[in-house]
């Protein structure tokens, strides 16, 4: 009796454990690789409640920037401010970081409130970038490629992000903003160099998908979370940024593939680390316990529901029936206190980017404090 032989790659391919999940094949799939999938699948299933013309509506705002966008932010303290050793290990880092963003955002609107949210929204951009670029590294940490492979890899990732960015920068303004009107800036472009762009930026993709081919077929095995999060990160941005140009798609979009796999990232370290040790810091224990998540979301979104009600307070007063609990704070508008003021609510935002260059780096399947930090 004749068997059906099957080919190398098919085998590899249902070899879930050379995977190189950072927790698992569940956590790694459901919160850190399908949610930029999900926020698609959404847009293209319910069109009418995504037009172009939709704005973000106070529903969709407590969702993705209160509880999402925002906790994120504050997921951070989790590696930092709560974890007694490391902060024994960084306290200088801990204790400067957002001292010397205060002063920094001081300075920044001093020269203009514009120049501060300019600014902010580059580092923020830098951020997302970087996030994307920081998973294709450690999705690839067992790959044995070499350098013209990582390299590749590393264009790859940086021009799914970059060249849409770029085209929200030679497109001119289009409906929808980072954080406020105005905080890119604008070149004025012809069609023939955003046609040069795009040609680019297909020549990359092109080039990936051969290397990866050929890859595959010489390892007889498919890195399924590595080509998942690069093909996430090409949809989210290029669709986000370029086809929808709509401001409810780019929050969701944006935010969704963002936010909540950096918690999830967090939740995995966490676990990894501190639910399995018999001694050490028994909070975070209890955090990253079976039971903890509920107490691990609902932390920093208190964190999150306090700042925003801070910001509604005092500044922006844009959703005061949300943040009733916080109207009885006077509306800020001298400028010498704005420029006080505003900077202070933002160090938790702008201490989450810098902390954020330290705290993750893979070895060996461990995330470890990238050294040397400040004052070493």
């Amino acid at each position: 009796m004749e068997t059906k032989q099957q080919t190398p790659l098919s085998i590899s391919l249902g070899k879930a454990h050379r995977q190189p999940w950072i927790y698992s094949r569940t956590l790694d799939g459901c919160f850190i690789l399908l949610p930029p999938f999900a926020a698609l699948a959404a847009i293209l299933l319910f069109p009418a409640a995504f037009r172009p013309q939709q704005g973000v509506t106070v529903a969709w705002w407590v969702i993705l920037v209160l509880f999402i966008d925002v906790s994120h932010v504050y997921s951070t303290i989790y590696r930092t401010y709560f974890d007694g050793g490391a902060f024994r290990k960084q306290s200088r880092l801990f204790i400067w970081a957002p001292i010397l963003a205060w002063v920094a955002g001081v300075a920044a609107y001093a020269a203009g409130p514009l120049v501060f949210w300019r600014i902010l929204a580059y580092m923020a951009v830098y951020h997302f970038v970087r996030q994307q670029y920081g998973f294709l590294r450690i999705y690839s940490r067992k790959e044995t490629a070499g350098k013209f492979s990582r390299s590749v890899d590393t264009l790859t990732i940086y021009a799914a992000t970059i060249y849409p960015l770029l085209y929200w920068h030679l497109q001119g303004p289009i409906p929808f903003n980072w954080f406020i009107p105005g905080d890119f800036f604008y070149i004025a472009a012809g069609s023939s160099i955003l046609h040069l762009l795009g040609m680019v930026y297909a020549a990359i993709v092109i080039i990936y998908l051969l290397k990866e081919m050929n890859y595959s077929i010489q390892q007889r095995w498919v890195n399924i979370p590595k080509q998942l999060l690069v093909l996430g990160t090409m949809l989210s941005w290029y669709f986000g940024i370029i086809y929808f140009k709509g401001d409810l798609t780019f929050t969701l979009l944006n935010v969704i593939s963002h936010g909540i796999p950096y918690m999830a990232l967090v939740w995995a370290h966490g676990r990894k680390q501190y639910h399995m040790s018999a001694g050490g810091n028994k909070f975070l224990q209890a955090v990253f316990s079976n039971k903890g998540i509920l107490l691990f979301l609902g932390l920093i979104a208190l964190f999150a529901f306090v700042e925003e009600g801070l910001w509604d307070g005092f500044v922006w007063r844009e959703h005061t029936r949300f943040f009733s609990l916080f109207q009885q704070l006077p509306e800020v508008e001298d400028n010498l206190l704005l420029m006080l003021l505003v900077p202070l609510l933002a160090v938790p935002q702008v201490t989450h980017y810098v902390l954020d260059g330290f705290i993750w780096k893979m070895k060996h399947d461990k995330y470890n404090w990238k050294a040397p930090t400040i004052g070493e």
